[in-house]
């Protein structure tokens, strides 16, 4: 039985209501969204779908990843345009599911990060809720990560709380572990609220380098960089990063990890690695940073469970089962959850706690001054 983190919202009944989470993650490879409600044994998916990005979209969202010019001006079209993509998913979750509009009590919708700096008080997800309510004829629910910051906290991780819901165990500690463009986790102790951090980069700097080199959006099943050879002296100086030595709370971003990071890394090492060598040691410093954060801060777990895109890439799950001998390493499949829908159901149950106004953060995990109701509502009439 999973521990019940909302005894008055289960008290009063209300299970019955149908939410709808959309996510675009750091990695930029479209938008996943799936229906969703709220049950007493924890929280059901009913449909799930996803959208890649147009590339012209995915471009502008990169490039609004670091400062240039007429950013606002750039920035006002990408959100409309991610509005319209989050359109389509959420027309298609109707039509799969055969609901119409007037079956969903609120969508939950993410929006893309471009920057994030907690440290100077502000993350930006940027969006076009409005339009998406407009366009839809649903409630939308945006802009989670703010009231968190407004209250001290990082903003992020906001998914351990659910992670909790639909993952924890009874009898023993569970880790979760998500790897999308950046990487977190969320430790599960019975009896405890979770704990979480970002933990370092996921697939961003992995499908940079894959892009560069073979043209593939993503190294699939990262056959690709298992075909190399992890560099060791290279791998040591990346794990130096003061982000992995922070002590949480912590979080990041591509505000970090991004291209210029990766060069100045790449400037360290020896002339002699291939192309294939920097994906492996990167595919390696993924998994060695997730799994010496586990170490450190839930040396007792049992199992890690791994959802996002990285649990699609073998060669990490491989290095992750070889560094965690302690835990069996599991993809969220097996829980239940399939591992591109764990994110957007997240942010369905984001949606679901604005609109019962429950606390959707956890103060442990963000460091925030405590609970606070996450997200603004833009109804749809």
């Amino acid at each position: 039985m999973k521990p019940d983190l909302l005894p008055s919202a289960r008290a009063s009944g209300l299970f019955s209501e149908l939410y709808i989470g959309l996510m675009s993650g750091t990695s930029l490879d479209g938008v996943d969204g799936v229906i969703a409600r709220a049950t007493p044994h924890g929280w059901e998916t009913i449909a799930h779908q996803h959208r890649p990005f147009p590339a012209a979209l995915r471009d502008s969202l990169m490039a609004l990843n670091t400062p240039g010019t007429d950013e606002l001006h750039r920035s006002a079209l990408a959100s409309q345009a991610l509005a319209r993509v989050y359109t389509e998913v959420v027309e298609a979750l109707l039509t799969c599911s055969s609901l119409p509009a007037s079956a969903i009590q609120a969508i939950g919708a993410h929006g893309q990060t471009v920057r994030h700096r907690p440290e100077l008080g502000y993350t930006l997800q940027i969006n076009q809720p409005a339009l998406l309510a407009e366009l839809t004829g649903i409630d939308v629910v945006a802009d989670f990560r703010s009231r968190d910051v407004a209250a001290g906290g990082q903003g992020a991780p906001l998914v351990p709380a659910f992670h909790q819901a639909v993952f924890a165990h009874p009898e023993h500690t569970v880790v979760a572990l998500n790897v999308g463009g950046m990487a977190n986790l969320s430790i599960l102790r019975p009896g405890h609220a979770p704990l979480g951090f970002d933990c370092g980069p996921g697939n961003a700097l992995l499908d940079l380098w894959c892009q560069r080199h073979t043209g593939q959006a993503y190294d699939a099943n990262g056959v690709w960089g298992a075909s190399g050879q992890v560099q060791a002296e290279a791998l040591q100086t990346g794990l130096q990063d003061p982000f992995f030595l922070q002590a949480p709370p912590k979080s990041t971003g591509r505000d970090l990890f991004n291209p210029d990071w990766l060069a100045r890394w790449l400037a360290t090492w020896p002339q002699a690695a291939s192309p294939a060598d920097v994906q492996a040691t990167l595919c390696e410093l993924t998994a060695r940073s997730a799994a010496e954060a586990i170490q450190q801060h839930a040396p007792e777990a049992k199992e890690v469970i791994v959802c996002g895109g990285g649990a699609l890439n073998g060669d990490l799950m491989r290095r992750l089962a070889r560094h965690l001998t302690g835990a069996k390493v599991l993809r969220s499949d097996e829980r239940g959850l399939n591992v591109m829908q764990v994110e957007a159901a997240a942010f369905a149950w984001l949606a679901w706690t604005h609109v019962q106004r429950l606390a959707g953060n956890v103060p442990a995990v963000t460091g925030a001054a405590g609970p606070r109701v996450l997200g603004a509502l833009y109804p749809a009439r």
